[in-house]
């Protein structure tokens, strides 16, 4: 059994218990999860708030592994300094949210975070035709934004390969991050479609052993297991 895969498991905190964040901080940390996925949700950009820059600083204190943060946000660009200095590694700001997308995303290379751009279910892989040079990241929404929990949209597949198709040649070395419904179900399915990163909240954390449930999709392109 090959124990090596190439693609990055990243367990949602949206979806840990904040009654006992550190022991959900511990256990990703001993984890084969290769990221943290912190989502952050205004209340405008989606109908729902998750947390903000005190919860995201208790994560990074106790974290031994990147935080990958998805901004869920209008006008994200006021934030990046502030993201960065919580522990961000990572910045990805939402297509339908960023007016000056480029300028955006120059900005969180500036900080020395990967620079990644999210698109909501209905907006095209197309659109990022001038902009998938610049990108470090692109995460393709799953499931309409805003909660978790969400049945798994089908059409992903789809997007993902016109995304990987699109990026041959001009970015070869992008990182392809799903994000909602993923389970051992569709794992394989996804990193055969293209996908490099594995967002997964509560298929990790309401099962009965999340640290088996993490080292399965770990493992879900040469030995899928079942939990």
């Amino acid at each position: 059994m090959n124990m090596i895969t190439p693609h990055l498991i990243a367990p949602s905190m949206l979806a840990a218990d904040f009654a006992h964040l550190q022991r959900d901080v511990d256990m990703v940390n001993q984890s084969k999860a290769d990221w943290f996925h912190i989502d952050i949700m205004d209340g405008v950009f989606v109908p729902n708030i998750s947390f903000g820059f005190p919860v995201m600083k208790a994560i990074h204190q106790y974290a031994t592994k990147p935080l990958d943060v998805h901004l869920m946000i209008e006008q994200p660009d006021r934030y990046f300094a502030e993201f960065k200095e919580a522990g961000a590694a990572n910045i990805t700001v939402h297509f339908e949210a960023c007016t000056h997308l480029h300028r955006s995303i120059a900005a969180i290379k500036e900080l020395g975070c990967l620079a990644g751009v999210a698109l909501n279910p209905h907006t095209p892989v197309h659109l990022l035709k001038d902009m998938i040079a610049d990108v470090d990241m692109v995460l393709i929404m799953s499931v309409n934004p805003g909660f978790g929990g969400q049945q798994f949209i089908e059409h992903t597949y789809t997007k993902i390969r016109e995304l990987r198709q699109l990026a041959t040649g001009v970015n070869d070395s992008l990182l392809i991050e799903i994000d909602g419904g993923v389970s051992l179900s569709n794992a394989t399915a996804l990193i055969e479609a293209g996908a490099d990163v594995l967002v997964a909240g509560s298929f990790v954390f309401n099962s009965a052993n999340p640290i088996d449930t993490i080292e399965a999709l770990k493992l879900a392109d040469s030995d899928l297991r079942t939990i």
